[in-house]
């Protein structure tokens, strides 16, 4: 048996005054999604608990089936995971954007998806001043970099679980005075952040930026902090080998904890002008090689923070066509199969954040019956009986039960 997993990020959304009332999922021209939609069954799953945020970093971990509620430790130290960082038990991982904050309203998490070098050097500027061996500032992709805290055995470390941070892609267009970090460490954090902004007021990056009419850099701003997660592979679980095709270092890093491949794909770029069609191609490779191939999409995702209801129909029927229609003809060629077609948690451009709340998901293959849905979409998914109210639930049912 063959399994194909395709996640377009945040792709669930409310209904859009403009669209008419009807969801992205409902607006685009979706062909190989509705087929399986009508070859197969439409139900829905909640993936994030209401006590956990409403993030990428808990819903794809339900999604491959970890309760998160045992699991989880923050977003930081998987995509750790995905540099190939190792924590000791005394070490904490933070996540560290590069953003723009104006007046106190973050104006952009990404600061214009500054560059990674960019983001390099700006980081060297921070670990120069800093001067402190325990804080060491990691480089990422663009905007998405880390700071590791290096513990000792010998000194309490200033954070624990009750330090509270937000993540800045929620707090789009809002004033963020009072999101800054809270709790044990808070402390620490927050004069690293007011550092940072001192250190980019006048950063050479930040004068070339101006200069060509982009974004400076404000802030670096700090979140999701936590220790490495323990979770069993998923080999060890299900008895399946799998691969990841993504371009984001959250689910790098998610696949590196379950034991999954990581398959670099030229031209994936984890925004709205990824190469859909490369990642198509290499996952019909992947299938011949692997017994589970999961696709992770995060332009929906992308368009949904920037509210731009037209390209994130763009970025769905670009996966329908490119990837979806691709990968569920090469799984009809090799015999048994089952794809699954959802995402992790709802992202509405109406909010520009992530949001709790149902999914809805798509199945079909060998061993499950045809429903009655006729579309893959909100709707459809809500009228359906199939309601996995603990998302983590859902990747079991769909590789262990033979009629789903």
């Amino acid at each position: 048996m063959k399994y194909a997993i395709i996640i377009p990020d945040g792709c669930a959304d409310a209904p859009v005054d403009a669209l008419g009332g009807k969801t992205p999922l409902q607006a685009a021209h979706l062909p190989a999604m509705d087929a399986i939609a009508r070859a197969g069954q439409v139900g829905q799953s909640d993936n994030v608990p209401r006590h956990l945020p409403a993030g990428s970093e808990v819903a794809n971990m339900t999604l491959f089936g970890y309760d998160p509620n045992r699991f989880f430790t923050g977003r930081a130290p998987i995509e750790a995971a995905a540099q190939g960082i190792t924590l000791g038990p005394n070490d904490w991982a933070v996540r560290c954007n590069t953003v723009t904050i104006e007046n106190q309203i973050m104006v952009d998490f990404t600061a214009g998806h500054v560059s990674t070098d960019e983001s390099r050097r700006i980081l060297e500027s921070m670990q120069q001043a800093i001067g402190d061996s325990r804080y060491e500032f990691v480089p990422g992709v663009s905007y998405r970099n880390l700071l590791i805290y290096r513990g000792s055995a010998k000194e309490a470390s200033p954070f624990s679980a009750d330090t509270k941070t937000s993540a800045p892609h929620d707090l789009t267009d809002l004033l963020v005075t009072d999101d800054y970090p809270r709790g044990p460490g808070c402390d620490v954090l927050s004069d690293l952040m007011q550092r940072s902004a001192e250190i980019l007021s006048n950063h050479p990056v930040n004068r070339d930026r101006v200069a060509r009419g982009l974004r400076p850099v404000t802030h670096l701003w700090l979140w999701g902090l936590g220790k490495t997660p323990s979770l069993e592979s998923f080999e060890a679980r299900f008895g399946l080998r799998g691969a990841m095709i993504t371009a984001v270092d959250l689910l790098r890093g998610l696949a590196a904890l379950i034991g999954w491949d990581r398959i670099e794909v030229p031209g994936a770029t984890g925004y709205l002008d990824t190469d859909y069609a490369a990642k198509g191609r290499w996952a019909v490779d992947a299938l011949n090689k692997y017994d589970v191939v999961c696709v992770h999409i995060e332009a929906p995702d992308e368009a949904s923070h920037e509210g731009r209801v037209d390209e994130k129909i763009r970025a769905l029927e670009s996966i329908d066509r490119e990837i979806v229609t691709p990968i569920h003809a090469a799984l009809e060629k090799l015999g048994d199969y089952r794809i699954l077609i959802t995402p992790d948690h709802p992202t509405p451009v109406s909010t520009k954040k992530h949001a709790h709340g149902w999914v809805p998901f798509a199945v079909c293959g060998t061993g499950i019956a045809k429903g009655s849905a006729s579309s893959y979409d909100e709707v459809a998914a809500s009228q359906s009986t199939i309601k996995i109210a603990d998302g983590w639930e859902l990747m079991p049912r769909w590789i262990r039960n033979p009629s789903f």
